[in-house]
């Protein structure tokens, strides 16, 4: 897998600012299928701080591995603030990382609905124990819309990180 230049220099950025934090970084993945996984530790001297990613592509896997309530799932879909949420609480305590990044979507070719298209992708973003969630819609075939997640899963790990000092 050859990574898009723009995945390599914002994952950079974020490692240089967790290190700078002495803080880690764990990441639950749905639509991007280990994409952001692959992106970070991608960065020589990434183990200093990645901890850990979840590939939690069914609603199995999200229940199992990071604690995501069936209900939540069966009451707004996988693609919801409220889920995107859970995971990324889940996949922090479940590797004890300062920081959790969560990504669910649709990706497409299939799978949207009037009410969530093709495109639509929620992010999940833990940072200690406060938790807040972020919506895009991106455009593009399966693979520009997994490329696009993955580059703004980075960049607002990076912008939510520079708010806090």
């Amino acid at each position: 897998m050859i990574l898009p230049e723009l995945s390599t220099v914002l994952a950079e950025q974020l490692g240089k600012l967790l290190v700078l934090n002495n803080w880690t970084i764990s990441c639950a993945e749905s639509c991007t299928g280990g994409g952001l996984g692959y992106a970070i530790t991608s960065i020589a001297g990434s183990s200093q701080w990645f901890e850990r990613g979840f590939l939690t592509y069914s609603n199995q896997a999200k229940i199992e591995l990071l604690n995501v309530k069936a209900k939540t799932l069966q009451q707004f879909g996988a693609v919801s603030s409220q889920v995107v949420e859970q995971m990324s609480l889940g996949a922090s305590q479940q590797a004890n990382s300062d920081i959790a990044i969560a990504i669910t979507g649709i990706a497409g070719p299939d799978g949207g609905s009037d009410d969530k298209p093709v495109g639509t992708v929620w992010f999940g973003l833990t940072i200690k124990s406060t938790t807040i969630s972020d919506m895009q819609s991106f455009q593009g075939n399966r693979h520009q819309v997994r490329e696009q997640a993955i580059n703004h899963a980075l960049n607002y790990c990076i912008k939510m990180l520079h708010s806090i000092g």
